[in-house]
């Protein structure tokens, strides 16, 4: 994982500090982690953490709930949203890249980021642009 992104997954904020940040009540919070869609992790004294990416997840929440959709349509699309990840994990699991694949997507890269192409890419631009 990241730094950016362990970073961003540490539950340090207490709900209290959520709720300034997201202007939402501690009630539409817990409201929010019962229907499932948030998830704080606790600390010893059986406190709510949340993370940055809980501020997000609620932020979008709002969002969604301005936008007109409901409880039930905003699980769903977490749903798809979650399986549309586990059916692209599963895929990168079930093939491994052999040597040749990771040589081009090397050579794919280097060619992206060096802004070179091959002759015949420039060749064909050139015929269409006359």
């Amino acid at each position: 994982m990241k730094e950016k992104e362990l970073r961003r997954s540490l539950s340090v904020l207490p709900i209290g500090t959520v709720m300034k940040l997201t202007d939402l009540s501690a009630r539409q919070i817990r409201y929010y982690e019962q229907q499932g869609l948030v998830i704080p992790e606790r600390n010893e004294g059986n406190r709510r953490m949340y993370s940055l990416n809980d501020i997000d997840q609620l932020l979008e929440i709002k969002d969604y709930l301005g936008e007109g959709i409901n409880m039930a349509g905003i699980r769903q699309l977490y749903e798809q949203q979650q399986q549309k990840e586990e059916s692209a994990k599963n895929k990168r699991q079930q093939q491994p890249l052999t040597d040749a694949d990771v040589r081009r997507i090397l050579r794919e890269e280097f060619k992206a980021v060096g802004g070179l192409s091959d002759g015949t890419t420039r060749l064909s631009v050139r015929n269409q642009e006359l």
